[in-house]
């Protein structure tokens, strides 16, 4: 297995769907219409250590964010504020630390029996739909790994494939069952499963608890995205 380092570069590389690279202590920004490092239309930033790639959906706005990213800190070019103060943006989403794990990085989580079932459905359903939204349970291709309480779902992770070997991992957990570290035992058997697969593992969190979550079972934070709505792009 390589790197997880050089594993992290190739794949947000594949996703950019345009020949940039990651450089130490450079930015390379190019047009790519349909990169996967955003939504559509809008502009996306990868840092992974001290070197950032990012991609806009036309040449013009290239320009603009790579004059706008010019000079910046390798960590200050996913930083909303620091970003916002260059360019004037229509929306933000992010940023969200990307962390990785191979085989031999996972720590045991102790905890209640995990199912294997075919989904989570009733779980996504019930919680806050900015938060199921958040976990991306809804896209996992693998089975939904679950803690019960009776015929309740408590808490659930699975993972969908992404390229190149990379299983990207989804975690909910029920607003009323926090704090009982049933996410780290649920997460773990996710993880498992998709090293029993030979795939990568990789976490992408916005909220510190995820976050404290993938760190407990011993992913490494590598770097961050961030996607921004240029203010001229509002449609």
């Amino acid at each position: 297995m390589i790197p997880i380092e050089d594993h992290a570069r190739s794949l947000w590389t594949d996703l950019s769907g345009v020949p940039v690279r990651f450089v130490p202590g450079a930015v390379h920004v190019a047009a790519g219409a349909t990169s996967l490092l955003c939504p559509p239309g809008w502009a996306g930033i990868v840092r992974l250590g001290d070197a950032v790639i990012a991609t806009a959906p036309d040449e013009g706005s290239a320009a603009v964010v790579r004059r706008a990213l010019h000079g910046l800190a390798p960590g200050e070019t996913t930083d909303p504020g620091r970003v916002r103060a260059r360019l004037a943006l229509a929306d933000v989403l992010g940023p969200a630390t990307l962390a990785y794990a191979g085989g031999p990085d996972l720590r045991a989580a102790p905890g209640p029996p995990v199912e294997r079932r075919p989904d989570a459905h009733d779980l996504i359903a019930a919680a806050p739909a900015d938060e199921a939204g958040e976990s991306g349970l809804d896209e996992i291709t693998s089975d939904a790994f679950v803690v019960r309480d009776g015929r309740r779902i408590l808490a659930a992770a699975g993972y969908e494939r992404w390229p190149l070997g990379t299983a990207h991992i989804g975690v909910l957990t029920a607003p009323d069952a926090r704090g009982r570290g049933l996410a780290r035992v649920v997460a773990a058997a996710a993880v498992r499963d998709a090293f029993a697969h030979g795939l990568v593992a990789q976490w992408r969190a916005r909220p510190a608890a995820s976050r404290r979550v993938a760190l407990a079972l011993g992913f490494r934070e590598l770097g961050a995205q961030l996607s921004v709505r240029l203010a001229d792009q509002r449609a």
